[in-house]
């Protein structure tokens, strides 16, 4: 593996990892007004919990997969080898990200229907 393909790998894990990190539980904002600060945050961490179940390991393994298969056609419909193969990894950091993100998003949505069903006004 030349070095110029280390570092592409390396670029591509931060720009999922950047990605990944747009999104969390803690943008979520909570109205609290007449609400009991230790409760909410016992709250907020159960809610958290319930979250935890969001498949975003598998979201990010599968768009990397799905990304890759589509890349790697169309670099091979456009050119050779090499270029499918580029394609293919091109196409799996894409599928990675929209996974991961798509992961990060349903994990605060769970997290705001969770604190709605217990009484919070959630103002995002």
């Amino acid at each position: 593996m030349s070095r110029s393909d280390e570092m592409n790998k390396c670029l591509a894990l931060m720009i999922v990892a950047g990605l990944t990190a747009c999104t969390t539980t803690d943008d979520i904002i909570v109205d609290r007004k007449g609400v009991d600060p230790a409760k909410y945050q016992q709250d907020l961490a159960e809610c958290q919990g319930y979250s935890s179940e969001v498949k975003t390991g598998e979201k990010t393994a599968r768009g990397a997969a799905s990304g890759a298969v589509v890349g790697g056609l169309i670099g091979a419909a456009v050119g050779n080898s090499r270029d499918a193969q580029r394609g293919a990894g091109a196409g799996a950091v894409s599928g990675a990200a929209r996974g991961a993100s798509e992961g990060s998003r349903e994990e605060v949505q769970v997290v705001k229907q969770c604190l709605r069903g217990r009484g919070y006004k959630v103002l995002n």
